[in-house]
């Protein structure tokens, strides 16, 4: 709990004035469109994700990484790209993550960029499998001023967690964390604010009580429980979990599954967020994971230019009129609290 609210204090401590009015004004303006049904845009992202690379150490199910089943491009996220969004953002920008698909640890230059966006006070997180935590990488971690690092662990034995983190190791998760939490503390830092993450899938649904203990026994600061996104949904999976508080998922009285989530004509992500590939490349949010929907490209726009541009104005209009014929919301759970 005390931890929790120190995580809550810290992101606070980055609002400076100009980072609160930006918020206001992108809120306002959303707030303003959804009555309207007409798009309003003012001022910039209060957070944004970037990829630091598309290469992943492990094969999971449903993860475009894992399966290797890109369309676009897979890469590296370069510093001198990385450097020039942060230099056009920095001002407005409260809230960085370094995760869109991929494993952030396997870009060599990752912890130098968090360093850099950290330096600007942003606060910055990321999403990692723990494979390479280790003693060296633990303690560049928490020197690069990284605020929060979420840590997959999908089950609380080596069988069931592997199940879904195809070819990973559960040892490596829990080294990597104990590494995490023992230096944090010797080094006398606040920071990372560790959170385990449990993809809640049938194989391990059983497990939920378990990974609190876990938790618990290791010092970890937070578990979070996340329903899993399964692309071919209707006529079921063994992904799914039995228990239906754990799914995005209903199953109908024809016996084949429906998103339990409305889709209402509009969505938060697209005035406030936006997603950066590791090529440049701006999409709308997470779940344009193939990169679909490109509103711009930085090797040759400025932010400014893509971000309040004619095209992702239009993609912000045609949610407003009807998300439902937007491919990628129909398995989209924003706006909706789908279990407690």
């Amino acid at each position: 709990m005390a931890s929790t609210f120190r995580d809550q204090l810290n992101i606070l401590s980055g609002l400076t004035s100009e980072r609160t009015w930006n918020a206001t004004r992108v809120w306002s303006s959303y707030m303003t469109s959804r009555m309207s049904g007409k798009v309003s845009h003012k001022g910039f992202p209060i957070s944004i994700s970037i990829e630091p690379t598309t290469s992943c150490n492990l094969r999971c199910p449903e993860c475009p990484s894992g399966l290797r089943s890109f369309t676009r491009p897979t890469g590296m996220l370069k510093d001198d790209l990385f450097k020039n969004v942060i230099d056009q953002l920095s001002s407005t920008l409260s809230y960085l993550t370094f995760y869109f698909q991929g494993e952030p640890y396997l870009n060599p230059k990752f912890l130098e960029m968090v360093q850099y966006a950290s330096g600007k006070g942003i606060y910055t997180a990321t999403s990692t499998n723990a494979h390479y935590l280790d003693e060296e990488n633990a303690r560049k971690t928490i020197a690069s001023g990284l605020d929060r690092l979420i840590i997959s662990i999908d089950g609380t034995e080596q069988e069931t967690y592997q199940s879904y983190r195809v070819g990973g190791k559960l040892e490596k998760v829990i080294e990597g964390t104990k590494n995490i939490l023992r230096l944090r503390k010797e080094m006398k830092s606040r920071t990372p604010h560790v959170v385990f993450q449990f993809l809640v899938v049938r194989p391990n649904e059983h497990q939920v009580p378990e990974v609190y203990a876990l938790a618990n026994e290791l010092g970890v600061d937070r578990v979070a429980l996340k329903t899993a996104q399964i692309y071919d949904y209707k006529n079921g999976s063994d992904l799914i979990p039995t228990l239906d508080k754990y799914s995005r998922y209903r199953h109908e009285a024809n016996g084949l599954f429906s998103i339990k989530n409305e889709l209402l004509n509009h969505c938060w992500k697209m005035w406030h967020s936006c997603v950066i590939t590791w090529d440049g490349k701006v999409v709308p949010c997470c779940f344009d994971k193939d990169a679909h929907h490109i509103m711009g490209d930085l090797s040759n726009q400025s932010f400014e230019e893509i971000w309040k541009g004619e095209a992702y104005n239009e993609f912000r209009a045609s949610l407003l009129r009807s998300r439902s014929e937007i491919e990628m919301c129909k398995n989209c759970t924003e706006g909706t609290k789908v279990w407690a």
